[in-house]
């Protein structure tokens, strides 16, 4: 039985994306899961597009959508420029695209469209870029941008004492429905860390890759983990996200 890897956010930045997977030793019996966010910071979005959609082919791949994959999919499809992803990303996207043929930028929207909001494994664990906030679970949200957007999960799960068990009645709902939970979407350097760290039952795998961090992949069962050199410095005079 294969490992089951799951990948943090990468925005755009191929070189470490290759480094990461070459220091994972892919197999072809695993399973990877992205986590999103595959675009907008440094200038290789549309090329991390095209070697997701090739690795894709070859490994048993979940791509799951992140909010900056799903504002660069508007784009692409509609030439809808939100101001607010142009700041945060999206303008180096934008950028980087005018060398892509149009034939290729279809392959990328029918690949954006195949983006899943979430995965459930059948060990009850649950894959999402950002989070979801119905307290009955990810199959009852009422909106499907709560699952690229929200962060009062990942709140929640740092907020919460760690003395505090599933079993108490204080323990908050949402946390209790599945084994682990993976997240991406907000770096854990806001709270002073540089590796994928867990509070309560959320694993959160986004190191930063956007600005000074690298990107991250951890083993679900082992919890090894393995990281790409710090983004930045594969990219030198570019200055990622805002």
């Amino acid at each position: 039985m294969g490992r089951t890897i799951v990948i943090g956010d990468i925005h755009g930045g191929l070189k470490a994306l290759t480094q990461l997977l070459q220091r994972v030793r892919i197999k072809h019996d695993d399973v990877f899961i992205f986590l999103g966010d595959y675009v907008d910071g440094w200038s290789e979005s549309p090329q991390v597009i095209s070697f997701l959609i090739a690795l894709g082919e070859d490994y048993d791949c979940i791509f799951i959508r992140g909010n900056h994959d799903d504002l660069c999919h508007k784009w692409l499809l509609n030439n809808e420029k939100n101001e607010q992803w142009l700041f945060h990303g999206g303008q180096s996207t934008i950028a980087a695209y005018e060398e892509v043929s149009a034939s290729e930028k279809e392959l990328h929207i029918a690949f954006f469209e195949r983006m899943k909001n979430y995965h459930i494994d059948d060990s009850n664990n649950l894959f999402v870029h950002s989070g979801f906030q119905n307290h009955h679970g990810p199959q009852h949200e009422y909106y499907a941008t709560a699952f690229y957007w929200d962060r009062t999960l990942w709140e929640m799960a740092v907020a919460i004492n760690p003395e505090l068990t599933p079993d108490d009645p204080a323990y908050p709902r949402r946390l209790k429905h599945f084994e682990e939970i993976y997240i991406g979407h907000t770096p854990v350097t806001r709270i002073g860390e540089t590796v994928p760290t867990k509070r309560a039952t959320v694993w959160n795998i986004d190191t930063g890759a956007a600005f000074k961090g690298p990107i991250s992949a951890i083993d679900i069962h082992t919890k090894q983990v393995w990281q790409s050199d710090a983004v930045w410095k594969l990219y030198p005079g570019e200055n990622g996200r805002n």
